[in-house]
C-alpha cells in the first residue's frame, strides 16, 4: 500500500503533505526530527491520509496536493479540521 499524508503543525498550524509505505514509521520520523524539512515545526499529527494500492496514482496525487490548486483544495476540505 501506498500513502498520501497530510501533517499539521502543532506547533503554528502549518499542513506538510507526504507520501510513505508505512505511515506510523513515517510520522515518527516525523516528531523525531528526522526530517530537514519538518524538524523545527514539530510535533505534527496527522489530519488526513489516503490510501493507493497503485504507487504512480499515490505520486501523482502527492504532487497535485503540492500545487497551489491543490493546497487550496486541501485546505477547503479540511477547513472543519483545520479551525
Amino acid at each position: 500500500m501506498f500513502y498520501i499524508y497530510v501533517l499539521q503543525s502543532q506547533k503554528d498550524q502549518q499542513l506538510y503533505v507526504g507520501y510513505t509505505t508505512n505511515l506510523k514509521q513515517r510520522l515518527a520520523t516525523h516528531n523525531k526530527g528526522s526530517v530537514t524539512s519538518t524538524k523545527s515545526r514539530r510535533p505534527w499529527k496527522i489530519i488526513f491520509a489516503e490510501i493507493y494500492i497503485n504507487q504512480n496514482d499515490a505520486l501523482r496525487r502527492e504532487k497535485y496536493l503540492k500545487t497551489t490548486v491543490g493546497k487550496r483544495a486541501l485546505k477547503l476540505m479540511l477547513r472543519e479540521t483545520m479551525m
